[in-house]
């Protein structure tokens, strides 16, 4: 019960009640478009370059392990996630392939969650994990849309070209090389733009996005019981997987945790994206509602304290 409270009760992610808050009593509180869009560039930037930074510092056959489990996930996550919402959630192979492409990828704010929370419980965790992060981003969503391949989807190609050069991406990817190349030595020049001011900037983020999950909450309704429950299923479910995976590579517990946040997560800036362009006739309201209406929410305020305990647990089994 402490760990939760303590997760719950952070700046972060407070922030992002009040905007639920918000948007339930129907305030005019918003963040300008252009705002939120410079912030999510800042963030997804400062998080590629302190990853790259550490990436540089990273022996190869440290790094490797924990490279190639994250694939593993990325492969996996979506399968089984497709095949649930198929047996469970009785969506259609559109439906489902759709949602799938959401939780095969990542929530790059629910790994920066995450990232506090194992500091908060007083461990350590791998400095390279942002490049993780970057390797998880794509695979899955190639992984759903194949599902329904033949089933009629349309700009497939175009829907991967939106994807690997979507701004997340550039971003992380652009954001590890530069951190790769340059190291921590030469990155201390903009170290107290990137660095001091990064927690702030994601309080206004969590901010505009506690607005848009209250919105989407008051669409659950559409989604069914059946579906909505496999928001709350699935994160645990991956996560765990993501948890045993991070520590059979050799991670430590807090990198294996946070790892399990990552494959418990759900996308909701990569993914949308390239359904919208492959996938036209599925629908928004479902995919959108349980990636940031009930997983995202779920995620910061249970997810990642059970991933923080999983961790701890199956450390001492393996």
């Amino acid at each position: 019960m402490s760990l939760l409270l303590d997760n719950i009760l952070t700046p972060v992610v407070l922030c992002f009640i009040m905007g639920m808050i918000a948007r339930w009593v129907k305030s005019d509180l918003a963040l300008p478009e252009a705002m939120y869009q410079g912030i999510s560039i800042y963030l997804l930037l400062a998080i590629g370059l302190k990853g790259g930074a550490a990436l540089s510092a990273t022996p190869v056959e440290v790094f490797l392990k924990p490279a190639i489990a994250t694939l593993v996930i990325g492969l996996l996550s979506p399968v089984i996630a497709y095949a649930m919402l198929r047996k469970i959630g009785q969506r259609t192979s559109i439906d489902a392939a759709a949602i799938a492409a959401h939780y095969g990828s990542v929530s790059v704010v629910t790994f920066l969650a995450a990232v506090e929370a194992v500091k908060r419980a007083g461990m350590n965790p791998e400095d390279y994990l942002p490049a993780l992060v970057a390797l998880l981003e794509v695979p899955g969503i190639i992984v759903a849309l194949l599902f329904v391949r033949s089933e009629g989807s349309q700009g497939w190609s175009k829907a991967l070209h939106e994807v690997v050069t979507g701004k997340s991406i550039v971003l992380l990817v652009g954001g590890l090389c530069i951190g790769a190349l340059c190291g921590t030595q030469k990155l201390a020049d903009v170290q107290p733009f990137f660095g001091a001011a990064f927690k702030g900037a994601l309080c206004l983020f969590m901010l505009e996005l506690g607005l848009v999950a209250g919105k989407r909450l008051k669409d659950a309704g559409r989604a069914g019981l059946r579906l909505l429950s496999l928001g709350i299923i699935l994160p645990p479910l991956l996560g765990a997987i993501g948890v045993v995976a991070g520590l059979l590579s050799g991670m430590s517990i807090g990198g294996s945790a946070i790892l399990g946040a990552m494959a418990g997560s759900a996308s909701y800036i990569a993914a949308p994206a390239a359904v919208r362009i492959a996938l036209p006739q599925a629908n928004p309201a479902y995919y959108l509602t349980l990636a940031l209406g009930i997983t995202f929410p779920f995620n910061l305020a249970l997810g990642i304290p059970l991933y923080i305990f999983l961790a701890n647990r199956f450390s001492t089994w393996l």
